[in-house]
């Protein structure tokens, strides 16, 4: 190999080239950022298009972008019903919005780049690892395909299996285009709805005690919640448990208890008034849209406080890596569950199903947590401040917001502009994930050769 000499022009191409591998996820981290911000802006314009309002008039630009940020980022808070002030040419720019925002836009770009026969690159591929919180690189080509068919195929069963019930209350038609929209609003854990052409507002409350519809509803938030990775992990190890990887044992196993235990108290603590199959049924689904869904099925005013307080923290929680929800992510809450565990019992390692977790996971999930809890904090307190609300009634705005919930104690389209932005860079925030904005301003630094000397600090 002949060096290229010091100040030519070969030499400054090698430096460059050098920078750009050097860099190449922090380069990912803000191609995500900026794809999301670009998906956001054309669809705020797309919505201000007068065929998309059902008055035939121009939506002032406040509302289509945070109708905009609330559907790219799968969070489901509105200030315009989604039934009644748009067309069904809105609401398909809705619905692409939150497929895309759900999938991921690197991944759907990638797939028309597929599609076109263009060739994926290995910053590319890059990207698509950040996005899907993969593992690795190899074989993250496949691993897209995988996602994509596995999308759309939930989202058809789920819209079969809706399409009875809406065909029967609102004919062949509106039916067929109302089990479309929920299913993959469900599935990406949006929370968007159109059934304000009964009450503005409303959610699935009209659905209640169906409990076909909540079935349908519960299983394809479930469902998009878990995941790609753990559908990729069950698909190829369902049948030998012992081979599921160590992420997909935490996903389940924390998943299942964060339904099962707030439904148990959903059940003593809300709800006295219903009959039992109702009460448990409400229970139920309003345990599991908690984390990122957005749904309701019960007036969310009438909760009692302590109720308020589990759902705020359910909400901060969200789903699991890589899925189409939000929020600090079910793999966090658990890795910080057995740090503590560890300490607790005086052990030097962390540990679980004859695995150990590193250090790298615990550092992150204790910075996530800080991260989201500052977020949430300030957030509710400037929104407190502002609007002259209660704390409460705040908090559970802004950890639906940070979440991408989308649930709402219905003060959301009263709120003024400030608040807006601020529930806007919540949303924004809870879907791209506040350390993927750190990795994307601020450049990684380069560890020291040695260390520096140990000495002891006392904590708690």
């Amino acid at each position: 190999m002949i060096a290229s000499p010091k100040g030519s022009k070969g030499g400054t191409f090698l430096r460059l080239g050098f920078l750009i591998r050097k860099n190449h996820t922090t380069a990912s981290f803000q191609v995500i950022l900026l794809g999301f911000l670009g998906l956001i802006l054309l669809g705020a314009l797309l919505l201000m298009l007068p065929l998309c309002s059902r008055d035939g008039r121009v939506t002032p630009f406040a509302d289509t972008l945070f109708t905009s940020v609330s559907a790219a980022c799968v969070t489901g808070l509105v200030v315009q019903d989604t039934a009644t002030h748009w067309t069904v040419w809105g609401q398909l720019i809705i619905l692409a919005l939150i497929q895309i925002g759900g999938l991921g836009v690197i991944t759907v770009a990638v797939t028309f780049f597929r599609l076109w026969g263009r060739r994926i690159s290995l910053a590319q591929r890059n990207m698509m690892q950040q996005s899907i919180s993969a593992p690795q690189v190899g074989g993250i080509v496949r691993r897209t395909g995988f996602i994509l068919r596995g999308s759309i195929f939930v989202e058809l069963c789920g819209a079969l299996l809706l399409l009875p019930v809406f065909v029967r209350d609102y004919g062949f038609a509106k039916g067929l285009w109302y089990s479309v929209f929920h299913s993959i609003s469900a599935f990406c854990n949006a929370g968007f709805d159109l059934m304000g052409v009964r009450e503005k507002y409303s959610s699935l409350t009209s659905y209640g005690t169906d409990a076909w519809v909540n079935t349908v509803i519960m299983l394809l938030i479930i469902v998009g919640g878990i995941g790609f990775l753990v559908w990729e992990d069950l698909q190829e190890n369902c049948f030998h448990l012992r081979r599921l990887r160590l992420q997909t044992k935490l996903v389940l196993v924390t998943s299942v208890v964060l339904i099962l235990l707030p439904a148990g108290l959903n059940f003593l603590l809300e709800y006295r008034d219903l009959p039992l199959k109702e009460r448990i049924l409400a229970s139920l689904f309003q345990s599991v849209t908690t984390r990122t869904a957005g749904f309701n099925t019960a007036d969310l005013t009438k909760m009692s406080e302590p109720g308020i307080l589990q759902m705020i923290a359910l909400m901060l929680v969200g789903g699991s890596p890589g899925s189409t929800a939000g929020g600090m992510k079910t793999t966090t809450v658990a890795v910080l569950f057995l740090a503590g565990a560890t300490v607790f019992r005086r052990r030097d390692d962390v540990e679980c199903f004859r695995r150990r977790i590193g250090q790298d996971a615990i550092r992150n999930a204790g910075t996530i947590l800080f991260l989201y809890l500052m977020l949430f904090t300030v957030g509710s307190a400037v929104l407190s401040r502002v609007e002259d609300l209660p704390l409460l009634t705040c908090m559970f705005e802004t950890s639906s917001a940070v979440g991408t919930v989308g649930l709402t104690l219905g003060i959301t389209p009263s709120l003024h502009h400030c608040s807006r932005i601020i529930l806007m860079i919540l949303m924004f925030l809870g879907r791209v994930g506040a350390l993927t904005l750190v990795y994307a301003l601020l450049p990684g630094g380069k560890n020291p050769p040695g260390k520096k000397p140990l000495e002891t600090v006392t904590v708690g």
